[in-house]
């Protein structure tokens, strides 16, 4: 039977309308925010025992607004960088730590993303620890392009830090023997900042298996810096890419 022409144009319209519709539903979907480069694998290097450097950091050309973190190469330290400044961190005792500010330095995994405007979020104050820190961010960036970088500035009462500082020679095939010589530090009241890189989908990549969150922590003074463990948060502002 065929239709009228009346019909076949309402008809046209209503299915014009609807991919529209769909497209437009398309483009707001696929609003991008900061690209996040990840560079091999943390498993690679625990369970495999891939420690060599994967990437160099002078390497990456772009250093505006650049956000980064991972170990050191053979996992003898820590890395970061923050708004294009680039710190390591080694360990010199049990309590003392040294931290330089170099590109020239390799990584055995890292992440990375440039940021050019971030949009500030106040924490509320019954977050306190990582674990609600991480729900806290979960429900910020549902709507968000992932994975995506983050970053914190304030206060913390308490937090617990460390630096990888695997032995000269050592053989990795377990995350327990990649954590040998690691060293713990312990900062009270401190002002610092934190960034870090969310994702539910990159655990095993850039986040341990039982986080969606990977952080690094440097101190104001830029004296103290390693991978956060565990938090007190005692005031802190959450930074998130600007669209």
């Amino acid at each position: 039977m065929k239709l009228p022409y009346t019909a076949i144009a309402v008809l046209a319209s209503l299915l014009l309308g609807c991919h529209s519709a769909e497209k437009k539903k398309t483009t707001e979907e696929e609003k991008t925010y900061a690209d996040v480069e990840v560079v091999s694998a943390m498993r690679n290097v625990m369970w495999k025992g891939e420690l060599g450097s994967n990437i160099q950091l002078d390497s990456i050309s772009d250093k505006k607004g650049l956000y980064g973190i991972g170990p050191v190469s053979y996992l003898q330290g820590e890395l970061l960088i923050n708004d294009g400044s680039s710190y390591v961190s080694t360990v010199v005792t049990d309590s003392a730590m040294k931290v330089t500010k170099t590109y020239k330095v390799g990584a055995p995994f890292f992440v990375y993303t440039h940021v050019k405007e971030w949009k500030q979020v106040d924490v509320p104050a019954s977050v306190k620890n990582i674990k609600q820190l991480e729900t806290f961010i979960s429900n910020q960036v549902k709507d968000m392009k992932k994975p995506l970088a983050f970053k914190l500035a304030g206060h913390v009462a308490s937090a617990h830090i460390h630096i990888q500082n695997l032995p000269d020679g050592a053989v990795v095939s377990s995350p327990q023997e990649a954590h040998q010589g690691q060293v713990n530090y312990k900062l009270y009241d401190e002002a610092v900042e934190i960034v870090g890189f969310y994702s539910t989908e990159h655990k095993g990549i850039f986040t341990h298996h039982d986080s969606f969150v990977h952080m690094h922590l440097i101190t104001q003074d830029e004296l103290q810096m390693g991978h956060l463990d565990e938090v007190e948060i005692k005031n802190m502002k959450l930074f998130l890419p600007s669209k």
